[in-house]
């Protein structure tokens, strides 16, 4: 079998990576002490909070979207104290998973895979929690297994009504993507991951604090000390980091914000849509289904239906004959869907592109004519033209 040099990647994650970005990647390290750090930081961090739409601290972890998410968990409750998880896809079962390792008392809101959570479920079990003893409201934004997006703004509205609960969102496939105006929305705690829409490689965690956050990290009792994020905060006042950070990393995150900055939250969030709209109705086109409904779709993955033959097969032949490499299905729904990304570095020729793979894939298999094809494409240049 030749080596793939060309290898598309239409995940939710790692994501494509500009040149621009690959190049300041590639630069000789520097010193983390130094005073060139220390003006990177100053630029990251800036260009941080505008990404985030907060005036609040977004402090940089050399870890995945999962170490920021533990450490907005650690840092803030303490041991047995209760909280509500949100469950409709793989992540929020694995902020379940955290929440109890750590001792956490959890109330479990949950839908089944492929169905957005229901906001007034979280509305009435925080009216309903008159003493004030439910401390945080822990959920997915945009789960990333299923391709359906939940209406954090709603349910952030009802936590904030509750006036005790903080809201710890993992958002690490939805920032960079969607709309997630953090001070606006009051939100406590926002996770996030840098091979998504930041459009850099692995290895890079992002979290955004509140004044409320810190007030209650003062209270927190579970244990911590890599993750401890008042490390991070007083260090940041230096523009520095307490442990050693992934400095190519920073120089990559660097490049890739200005370039996000240069193309603009609106036209980021604006690209985003029209590519789920041209993907998801191509979906149809081909005669396949949607696994999620059309009004809740992610801006970033769009998971399809496989009826009638086996999701992994077919993500091999896309992946061996036209190097495209697809998501599959996770746990119960391995070999029944395939996810297609279009998060991040995703334009509109590889939306093209990857519609016609599948088309092509499709029309091999006779499941489709090639009429059909044409009639896909012919539907994503309607959406890609939008402006």
């Amino acid at each position: 079998m030749a080596i793939q040099q060309k290898l598309s990647l239409m995940i939710p994650g790692p994501t494509p990576v500009p040149e621009k970005v690959l190049q300041a990647l590639s630069k000789h390290p520097i010193g983390h002490r130094s005073k060139e750090f220390q003006d990177l930081v100053q630029s990251t961090t800036k260009n941080l909070q505008w990404l985030h739409q907060t005036q609040n601290d977004v402090l940089t972890i050399t870890g995945s979207g999962t170490a920021a998410m533990e450490a907005g968990i650690i840092n803030t409750l303490s041991r047995g104290d209760k909280v509500i998880c949100g469950e409709n896809g793989k992540f929020g079962e694995r902020w379940v998973k955290v929440a109890k390792e750590f001792g956490l008392e959890v109330i479990k809101i949950d839908s089944e895979w492929g169905i957005p959570l229901d906001p007034e479920e979280f509305r009435k079990v925080l009216e309903e929690d008159k003493h004030k003893e439910i401390k945080a409201v822990i959920l997915t934004h945009s789960e990333t297994s299923t391709g359906v997006i939940n209406d954090l703004e709603t349910i952030s509205s009802y936590i904030r009504k509750h006036n005790t609960a903080l809201s710890i969102v993992d958002c690490v496939t939805s920032l960079g993507a969607c709309n997630v105006p953090v001070d606006e929305w009051k939100l406590d705690i926002v996770a996030s991951g840098s091979q998504k829409g930041y459009m850099i490689p692995p290895g890079l965690s992002f979290i955004s604090m509140s004044q409320k956050a810190w007030e209650a990290a003062e209270k927190s009792n579970l244990p911590k000390f890599y993750l401890n994020l008042k490390s991070y905060k007083k260090s940041l006042q230096s523009n520095s980091n307490p442990y050693t950070p992934a400095v190519n990393l920073v120089f990559a995150l660097d490049e890739a914000l200005k370039m996000m900055r240069e193309e603009g939250l609106d036209n980021i969030f604006r690209r985003h849509n029209k590519h789920k709209l041209a993907m998801s109705n191509a979906v149809k086109a081909l005669n396949l289904k949607l696994f999620a409904d059309e009004k809740y779709l992610s801006p970033s993955i769009t998971a399809i239906k496989t009826e009638g033959m086996d999701a992994e097969e077919f993500r091999k032949t896309i992946k061996n004959n036209f190097d495209i490499l697809l998501a599959g299905g996770q746990d119960h729904l391995k070999g029944k869907i395939f996810r297609v990304g279009h998060l991040g570095y995703v334009n509109d020729r590889d939306i093209i592109t990857v519609v016609s793979a599948i088309g092509n894939t499709l029309l091999k298999m006779r499941k489709i004519s090639a009429q059909q094809v044409g009639e896909a494409l012919v539907v994503v240049s309607k959406y890609l033209e939008e402006k």
